[in-house]
C-alpha cells in the first residue's frame, strides 16, 4: 500500500515521502498513529504543494541565516569579569555570558549554538564559533577584561 509520511519516523521516512509499505503495517500502525495517510491522488497533490511551500520557507531561512552570519562574522564583544592581579578569573566565562553580551549588541543567540574551544579562565582575547542554521558558522571575538 502506498502511504504519505506525515511525521518523520526512523526506518519509515521523512515528512512528505511517498512509501510502499505492507497493507497491515499501514492499516494497523502507521495510519491509526497519524504517522502516515493513504497516498490518494488528492493527498499526493497536497504533499507537492506542501513541499513547494517548505522549499520556499527553507530558502528564506537560509537567506536569514546567511545575513546573521555576515553580521556576526568578525564581531567583537567585551565581557568584564572579576579577576586577580595576574589576570586569572575567579570563575570561567560561560556560554551564558557570551550570549548575554551578544544580546546587548542586538543578537539573539541560543547558548547551545556557541562553541568555545577551551574554557575561558584568563583575561584576554578569544575566538568563539557561533553555529547557525543550515550549517553556517560565524567567528566572534570575545575580549575578556578585568572588572574595575
Amino acid at each position: 500500500m502506498k502511504v504519505i509520511i506525515l511525521k518523520e519516523t526512523e526506518g519509515v521516512g521523512k515528512v512528505g515521502d511517498v512509501k510502499e509499505v505492507a497493507n497491515g503495517y499501514a492499516k494497523n500502525f502507521l495510519i491509526p498513529k497519524g504517522i502516515a495517510k493513504p497516498a490518494t491522488e488528492n493527498a499526493q497533490k497536497e504533499i507537492e504543494v506542501f513541499k513547494e511551500v517548505q522549499a520556499k520557507k527553507s530558502e528564506e531561512e537560509l537567506k536569514m541565516a546567511e545575513g546573521s552570519a555576515e553580521n556576526l562574522e568578525g564581531l567583537s564583544v567585551e565581557i568584564s569579569v572579576k579577576a586577580d592581579e595576574s589576570g586569572k578569573l575567579f570563575g570561567a566565562v560561560s556560554r551564558d555570558d557570551i550570549a548575554a553580551a551578544l544580546k546587548e549588541q542586538g543578537f539573539e543567540i541560543e547558548k547551545n549554538k556557541i562553541n568555545i574551544a577551551e574554557p575561558i579562565k584568563e583575561v584576554g582575547e578569544y575566538e568563539v564559533i557561533i553555529s547557525l542554521d543550515h550549517g553556517l558558522e560565524a567567528r566572534v571575538e570575545v575580549v575578556v577584561v578585568k572588572e574595575e
